[in-house]
């Protein structure tokens, strides 16, 4: 099955949404409205040296964005996007094309009943995760890759009597460039990624406690996957029942029964006469669809889980739930809590069969209603923190360093914690976001080269973090760092780490429209034996920037 038909149908849908919002941004809008649109034009100077062989890397970036963000009764969108263009002072270097941002909008169709959402990103990332982040990376780094995605569908919420009634439907599509990285000697070939369709529909009704001593839900989900490389498919779905008995007023017990069934596949790979992987000119496998397809997953039956919700104030609600489900033990859980009305806490353990497509659509989805723009020179990233998008709410924000730990076409099970702190109060700005994940990868025993995918682990754990602070209205500072740790069972990788710290400084010059920065930034990365060992790069710029 290809992806071209749900992907001109995305088009459509996506082109008729932007419609859609110019249509409002440049109507006139009412008083009640909240229009900050702002464009601006760049330019850098950047110097980035290895302090470890003294290779040096200069280049001028122009640079074109928009921050912007509308806001009316029934419709609201949020778009913070920028292009880079890097002109390389070095023959030996090409010139390079970058594209990082998010956006989401929201269209009230009927209030209270019916709403259209849409979102988008653009990032880099690294393929790999054994390789460095930051640093020389440019497009001639073979472990750079762009990722793309979007999505659209509606979401139904409303009340019938005591009845809760809520559904959602999204089409969702990710593309990844990883500039041919399938070709790169020592990379196995089926690790590298191209695009897929995500399908995915919730449904559910329940009602509170109240008319009856407890609270009772009934949902059903499923999630249909099509990814290009070698035909992958995934299908998921379930139906399942809870319950919530409150114990007093801050404690309830819960617990849920259901029914689940999730099969993955993909195509055998053709081979020549002796039984050897044929391998394209691209350096990808070769998919056979003479042959069977080669079932990847299959669990079906009977899940269920208890735990308890607690509240003990407004501020405050954890939960936390085990039970039995993708064949064995899980435990998920949740905790959110308001350290005051400017800062708040949010942790999360959760335990799931997905993908990279996936779990790239989830995040997006979950983007705060609103969120921060952080300036960091380095790394644009998404949102302006590496892996991380903050919320102006505390404690709101999303990572896709789950995601983004790994860009491969694979299945597997994912298991892993996230911690979120964000905020801010006056003249100060903060977020830092905190994760650790395993994947247990879910593959046929394709071995190439004696390396195989299948039930391979991957452990990570990654931090991303920023504080800024406005010194008067002209200026301000930015202090961005990241750390990131990855370690495989796979035979003959080793571990690796990676680090970088970095400040700006910003201050308006001569006029309102017109400002200038300057940024220094240190970062470090140990990659073992795959692209060099050990390298420490330290990184100047100096810019300026016209905001129309």
């Amino acid at each position: 099955m290809t992806a071209a038909a749900p992907l001109t149908r995305l088009a459509r849908l996506v082109a008729g949404l932007a419609c859609l919002a110019a249509a409002l941004i440049l109507a006139p809008s009412p008083a009640s409205a909240r229009t900050d649109i702002a464009p601006y034009l760049e330019v850098q100077q950047v110097l980035s040296a290895d302090l470890n062989d003294s290779d040096v890397l200069t280049y001028t970036a122009a640079v074109a964005g928009i921050d912007g963000r509308v806001s009316t009764r029934r419709f609201k969108a949020q778009i913070s996007y920028r292009y880079e263009h890097r002109f390389a002072w070095d023959d030996d270097l090409s010139d390079d094309d970058i594209h990082t941002g998010v956006a989401q909008a929201r269209l009230e169709v009927v209030p209270n009943l019916l709403s259209f959402d849409a979102g988008a990103l653009a990032a880099r990332s690294r393929v790999d995760p054994r390789g460095a982040i930051f640093g020389f990376n440019t497009v001639d780094n073979p472990n750079v890759a762009e990722v793309y995605s979007a999505y659209v569908g509606p979401t139904v919420s409303t009340r019938m009597g005591d009845l809760d009634v809520g559904a959602s439907y999204r089409l969702g599509y990710v593309h990844v460039d990883d500039h041919s990285l399938a070709g790169v000697p020592g990379q196995p070939a089926f690790d590298s990624y191209d695009s897929s369709v995500v399908h995915n529909a919730n449904a559910s009704v329940g009602m509170g406690p109240g008319r009856l001593p407890f609270g009772w839900t009934i949902g059903a989900g499923y999630v249909h996957e099509d990814v290009d490389r070698l035909d992958r498919e995934f299908d998921g779905a379930f139906v399942r029942g809870d319950i919530v008995v409150p114990v007093s007023d801050t404690l309830a017990l819960t617990a849920g029964v259901g029914y689940e069934d999730i099969k993955a596949s993909q195509q055998d790979i053709l081979r020549d006469p002796n039984g050897v992987p044929i391998i394209s000119p691209g350096g990808e496998l070769v998919p056979d669809p003479t042959r069977p397809r080669l079932l990847t997953y299959d669990e079906d039956g009977l899940i269920y889980d208890a735990g308890v919700i607690w509240r003990p104030s407004r501020r405050t609600e954890l939960q936390a739930r085990v039970g039995h489900r993708y064949g064995g033990t899980t435990v998920i859980g949740s905790f959110r809590h308001e350290l005051n009305n400017a800062y708040g806490i949010y942790a999360n353990v959760y335990d799931s069969v997905s993908t990279f497509g996936q779990l790239t659509m989830t995040n997006l989805n979950g983007l705060p209603d609103e969120f921060n723009v952080n300036p960091n020179p380095f790394n644009p990233g998404i949102g302006g923190v590496g892996g991380c998008v903050f919320g102006e709410e505390g404690g709101s924000g999303v990572c896709f360093d789950d995601a983004f730990q790994s860009i491969d076409s694979s299945n597997f099970r994912i298991r892993g914690a996230n911690i979120l702190f964000s905020g801010g109060r006056g003249p100060w700005s903060m977020g830092l976001g905190a994760g650790y994940a395993q994947r247990r990868y879910l593959d046929p025993d394709l071995t190439i080269d004696g390396f195989t995918l299948d039930r391979r682990k991957d452990h990570s754990f990654t931090v991303n973090g920023y504080m800024s602070r406005a010194l008067s209205r002209t200026s301000s500072i930015n202090v961005n760092a990241y750390t990131a740790w990855f370690d495989s069972d796979a035979p003959g990788v080793d571990a690796s780490f990676g680090a970088g710290i970095s400040g700006s400084y910003y201050r308006t010059l001569w006029i309102d429209h017109l400002q200038g920065y300057a940024a220094v930034g240190l970062f470090t990365s140990d990659s073992g034996d795959f692209d060099g060992d050990y390298s420490t790069v330290a990184s100047g710029l100096i810019g300026l920037r016209y905001t129309f």
